[in-house]
């Protein structure tokens, strides 16, 4: 950081030595004798303290900002030399003037981020959209006997001795109308509060939304989800084709594992919380083509009374439990209008095979254009649904 002061130093001129005079220890004495010598040097000592500061501190590659301080607002300083300022600025001139404002510090340092980055989305009376029908709240987990402690004391999911299943229980309720259904859900929640908050406050409660394993307060984004009308998946992390590059964490079901470690790691994430009707898959490319893998992590399931919702990936796979595949993704291009064009192939979707399922991921301009989307499907003569209203064995 350069500081510019508001005059060139003007330094008074030293007389020169005459020829022949005196040692050279008594010239320098003498010379240090004069006031404005001393007050130079002091001023040199002070401004080379503060350069070498600014050197150690700031930013190498930030460029040079320049800052302008008043003479009298640095004389404030009780270890500036006496007569410093004089030795600074030509006898009886003016201080140039400092723009006003100039040392005031924002009170916004920071711009304000793009909606993209934040997660905040316009509110729905800006776009002329109807509020929002999120309907009841779904019952707080957990149920009573639909849960057993798992690793660490927290709850695993357990068929109930009525025969009632997680899958049923945490289900949101569903009335089928008779016109084509379509379904989405949102996965990547409980990661960045911002975009889960926008994700559960502003789709429609026939939104299903799926969580991140990882995710902290887990157990409260989920009970928030539920209160507005959101049934839960709960993302498995699955070996991807290009595992280890992209790991996905540490409790990834890995294709080659042993099913015991299948298992454990199943435990795990289950245990992390409740009041999720079914697993959904994150990545996964290389798991679920493995026979072996699959077929450990579909008799899991099966045990513990939940379904499977993936987003295509395993669309060849049928299994023991109630499950469903999405049919597109709808966000792999990240703008509006290219996920407006997937919004509309799954109504297409819908009309032709009576159904279609969605999958997306918790970015803001996904969330704001399902919003936007789900609007008008009533009108367009469609029906939105819940994942679990899709999912068949």
């Amino acid at each position: 950081m350069a500081v510019t002061f508001s005059r060139k130093p003007a330094y008074a001129a030293a007389t020169p030595a005459k020829s022949g005079g005196g040692d050279a220890r008594a010239k320098l004495m003498t010379a240090l004798a004069n006031p404005y010598i001393s007050a130079s040097g002091a001023a040199c000592l002070f401004l080379a303290s503060l350069a070498t500061l600014v050197l150690i501190t700031s930013d190498p590659h930030a460029g040079s900002p320049v800052i302008r301080l008043p003479l009298t607002q640095i004389g404030a300083t009780k270890n500036a030399p006496d007569g410093w300022r004089e030795a600074l600025t030509a006898e009886g001139a003016e201080e140039a003037a400092l723009t006003p404002g100039r040392m005031d510090l924002s009170r916004n340092p920071f711009a304000p981020k793009a909606a993209a980055e934040t997660g905040e989305l316009p509110p729905a009376e800006t776009q002329n959209l109807p509020p929002i029908q999120q309907g009841p709240g779904l019952a707080q987990a957990p149920i009573a006997g639909l849960t057993a402690p798992g690793p660490g004391g927290g709850p695993l999911p357990i068929i109930g001795a009525d025969g009632r299943t997680a899958a049923e229980a945490y289900a949101r309720p569903f009335t089928p109308n008779g016109r084509p259904k379509v379904s989405v859900v949102i996965g990547g929640l409980g990661l960045n509060a911002q975009t889960t908050r926008a994700a559960i406050e502003t789709l429609p409660g026939e939104i299903t939304l799926s969580f991140a394993p990882y995710a902290e307060n887990l157990q409260g984004w989920i009970d928030l989800a539920r209160a507005h009308g959101h049934e839960v998946l709960l993302e498995t992390p699955m070996e991807p084709a290009d595992y280890p590059a992209n790991d996905p964490g540490p409790y990834t079901l890995i294709a080659a594992n042993r099913p015991d470690d299948t298992v454990r790691k199943l435990e795990w994430l289950m245990s992390r919380a409740t009041g999720y009707f079914g697993l959904s898959n994150y990545l996964g490319a290389k798991f679920v083509e493995n026979d072996q893998a699959m077929s450990t992590f579909n008799a899991v399931l099966k045990s513990r009374g939940l379904a499977f919702i993936d987003d295509g990936l395993a669309s060849r796979r049928a299994g023991p439990v109630p499950r469903a595949s999405a049919d597109r993704v709808i966000d792999d291009e990240l703008s509006a209008s290219a996920i407006d064009a997937q919004l509309r192939a799954l109504e297409g979707g819908a009309a032709g095979r009576g159904q279609s399922l969605g999958s997306g991921f918790a970015y803001p301009v996904t969330i704001n254009q399902v919003r936007i989307w789900a609007a008008g499907l009533q009108a367009r003569g469609l029906q939105l649904a819940p994942a679990s209203a899709l999912a068949h064995r």
